[in-house]
């Protein structure tokens, strides 16, 4: 295949802009689908302070400001994606919207054309077996913010070439972050180690072991984490930390993965964290 230089990016939320951000920024043309007209905009506008906090802070030419936000044009219209080399999925953590996803984005691209997905747990390998490329299907999961954060876990499917593999191992190199492979499996690394740990932090808050101001202070002083794992997870969003221990209980078959039930009922009343303006923490919204 040849250099990448068009890239499509499935969904304009947190995850969706920050990888459009990555992308532009380091010179790809982008095209940013959506559903609804403010989700792109509410993006580009993200996209835009983003960009001119990183000028800000000289980590970023001022003159370069305008050029990266006019490589990335939103669309609603996903045909409009047919020319991309590839296409990062990146929408919610539902396995019923991703393979709606994969499945419309299939008969659009060319068929060389790479298909990778955001997903943060959910099986590489399935997703691929919904298209007749499989081997040109791949993890590229990316960690927020993604402008920032360094890390993309590059997740192999159980189908996917090594062509594949290091094209977009190579790709991450060229946005300037640390490809680390991993092989398909519930959670990859990262959410596999990190959301038991944070629903752990949520027993013992429920079980009146500690409060969360508690537990995270734990965590900072004692473990040397920047944050503590329910800040951390206000971070994240409570509803992305229940998706995926559901899909940890479903992939494993074992129950240690249960989402704690006090997580649940947050995620049930709307408190999601840092997004909603509540969750273990309350925020200025």
């Amino acid at each position: 295949m040849t250099a990448i230089t068009k890239v499509g990016v499935v969904g304009a939320g947190t995850m969706g802009s920050g990888i459009a951000h990555v992308f532009a920024r380091s010179g790809f043309t982008v095209t940013l689908c959506d559903v609804e007209q403010r989700f792109l905009d509410r993006a580009l506008g993200q996209i835009r302070t983003n960009l001119g906090r990183e000028a800000a802070k000289g980590k970023l030419a001022e003159a370069e400001v305008e050029p990266a936000l006019a490589r990335i044009t939103p669309t609603l219209d996903r045909a409009t994606l047919a020319g991309a080399e590839i296409v990062v999925e990146a929408a919610p953590e539902r396995l019923e919207m991703k393979a709606e996803i994969f499945i419309a984005l299939d008969k659009i691209l060319a068929p060389d054309a790479i298909l990778a997905t955001n997903t943060s747990s959910i099986s590489v390998t399935r997703l691929a077996a919904l298209t007749q490329r499989p081997g040109q299907v791949i993890g590229m999961h990316f960690f927020n913010p993604v402008p920032v954060m360094a890390l993309v876990e590059v997740v192999r499917g159980m189908a996917t070439t090594d062509a594949t593999f290091e094209t977009v191992h190579a790709l991450a190199r060229q946005l300037g972050k640390t490809p680390v492979e991993v092989n398909d499996a519930p959670g990859f690394v990262s959410n596999r180690v990190l959301m038991p740990l944070i629903n752990e932090a949520a027993f013992a808050v429920m079980e009146g072991v500690a409060t969360a101001e508690a537990v995270d202070e734990v965590f900072k002083l004692g473990m040397a984490h920047p944050m503590g794992p329910l800040t951390l997870a206000d971070f994240i969003g409570l509803d992305v930390c229940v998706d995926i221990m559901r899909v940890l209980q479903e992939g494993f078959g074992d129950p240690k993965y249960r989402p704690c039930p006090l997580l649940v009922r947050m995620v049930d009343a709307g408190w999601l964290g840092r997004k909603t303006g509540r969750g273990f923490y309350h925020y200025e919204k």
